[in-house]
């Protein structure tokens, strides 16, 4: 069971981000607020949900969240200052959008760009140990999957719909095969010498 806050009596707000580790695209993350009798058995770590079921739980945190919201970083700006502070700046883009202010940030993992008046807490493996920072896993990656299914339709050779702009080896085929789009991420390594040119 995932525990519903951190700090008892205080307004928390969760926040996660999805898209790091990709060759491809904007890095999406979200922040949110639930209510501190929430309770949804099937929320857990995105990663750790069927896609349909990450679906019907958007539904559902949008539904019953106090507030929530979805920052994003481009890959632009993702190369002029670098992925770890890209990740860093959605989250405080989707901090500035909430409705609700809340009084503590439950960031996952291990380093966070502390917010202007806001205390936080750095949770390593935090998307599988509280339900907001669960909830904020499952909008960043909903919404980063919707994104990348959309420039998928733009540019279906690199397998978006599939790989969502993670560096699969089909993905670093293809970008020998068809070279680079203006959505892959030049500050990152997008090849690999063991990949055979079939082109």
């Amino acid at each position: 069971m995932l525990a519903n806050y951190l700090h008892k009596g205080k307004i928390e707000a969760g926040c996660d981000e999805a898209g790091r580790g990709c060759l491809a695209g904007a890095v999406y993350a979200a922040a949110v607020i639930l209510p501190p009798n929430f309770n949804c058995p099937l929320l857990n770590d995105s990663k750790k949900i069927k896609e349909k079921d990450r679906y019907a739980l958007r539904d559902i945190i949008e539904q019953e969240a106090l507030a929530w919201a979805v920052g994003v970083v481009d890959e632009k700006e993702i190369d002029e200052i670098n992925i770890l502070n890209a990740s860093f700046l959605a989250m405080h883009r989707a901090i500035d959008q909430l409705t609700t202010q809340p009084e503590h940030l439950l960031i996952d993992g291990n380093r966070f760009k502390p917010y202007p008046s806001i205390a936080h807490d750095c949770i390593v493996k935090g998307d599988g140990k509280y339900l907001s920072i669960a909830a904020a896993s499952i909008l960043a990656k909903t919404y980063r999957d919707d994104y990348m299914l959309a420039l998928d339709q733009q540019h279906p050779e690199y397998g978006w719909k599939k790989n969502k702009g993670y560096p699969t080896k089909a993905h670093r085929q293809a970008i020998i095969d068809h070279g680079q789009t203006d959505y892959h991420r030049q500050s990152f390594r997008l090849k690999t010498d063991d990949l055979i040119l079939t082109s």
